[in-house]
């Protein structure tokens, strides 16, 4: 039976990495400074595996298919955008096979990929939280872009059949659960029924060339950095940490779709990736941290299920 050490939950966005350190009191300084100390406390842990739950940003799913959620299973890969690390990672197979065998019997079809690649939806937080890439991983990658987007209820149940599923006899040492996930921001649409030309194109066969469309798409992301004015909800941002807080996934996930866009955005739907760990820790919050950063478009919160320094 493995012991799961705890959860961490954190955003994520290119402009942590890209741009300039700030200052002191500077957009994204309080968070980069909580994030260390949660790295610190996660050495404090030492955990033996890490599993992630992510979104890709079109590096490695595409409308040519699209799962709702994917496993990795064998190799994983980071493409190395934004800053985050290119190239092999390191992933606990034992693990994975017994992560995709508890939630095959608890009723989740969840695809599986032996050679998965991965973008800083999954890296940037990994690697905050363990201080490098050494720390096998389990990657899972959750579309959190457009349909077939998995309902907040599904992602709660997918959550809890993990826990069960990480506990199970047979898998092995102390597991840390992580999720990357921005909270409220707001982006332009990536649903191929909303958008038309060269970009639906991509976003249906960008697969054929995936750097060509990262090149041609980077451009557009790094244009919105740095913007004052980008909108950010930090009151509904304070009420999801303190849902989590409240061990209270299930009073989330009673906002359905349409009620959590217009409150969170399109972005927001990344939180999906935080009920997903927090239901498989089941576990409260013990210590959040946030700070709304329109510059990094979104608002930027970590929530542990263990005490921070």
């Amino acid at each position: 039976m493995a012991e799961i050490a705890g959860f961490a939950g954190m955003s994520h966005s290119p402009f942590a990495t890209l741009l300039p350190p700030p200052p002191a009191g500077g957009p994204g300084a309080k968070f980069l400074a909580d994030a260390a100390s949660a790295r610190r406390a996660v050495e404090a842990l030492a955990p033996d595996a890490i599993v992630v739950i992510g979104p890709d940003h079109f590096h490695g799913n595409f409308y040519d298919v699209m799962p709702p959620f994917v496993l990795g299973v064998e190799h994983a890969t980071g493409f190395g955008d934004f800053g985050s690390t290119e190239g092999p990672l390191p992933v606990a197979g034992e693990l994975a096979w017994s992560v995709h065998n508890g939630l095959t019997d608890a009723g989740f079809d969840v695809s599986l990929s032996y050679s998965l690649t991965v973008d800083h939806g999954i890296v940037q937080t990994y690697e905050m939280l363990t201080g490098g890439t050494a720390l096998p991983m389990v990657p899972l990658v959750v579309n959190t872009a457009a349909p077939p987007l998995p309902s907040l209820r599904r992602c709660v149940a997918l959550g809890r059949a993990l826990g069960e599923a990480l506990r199970a006899p047979g898998s092995p040492g102390r597991v840390l659960v992580a999720a990357s996930g921005g909270l409220s921001h707001w982006l332009p649409s990536n649903d191929p029924r909303e958008v038309a030309g060269e970009r639906r194109e991509s976003l249906i066969h960008g697969r054929a060339n995936i750097h060509a469309f990262a090149a041609a798409r980077e451009p557009r992301v790094r244009a919105m950095a740095g913007d004052p004015t980008a909108r950010v909800n930090p009151e509904w941002d304070t009420w999801f940490l303190g849902r989590l807080t409240a061990d209270d996934p299930d009073s989330v996930a009673a906002l359905g779709h349409e009620k959590l866009e217009a409150l969170a955005g399109s972005g927001g739907h990344e939180v999906r990736c935080w009920l997903i760990g927090q239901a498989a820790t089941a576990a409260p919050l013990k210590w959040t941290s946030y700070e709304p950063v329109p510059e990094w478009i979104t608002g930027m919160g970590i929530g542990t299920t263990f005490p921070i320094g």
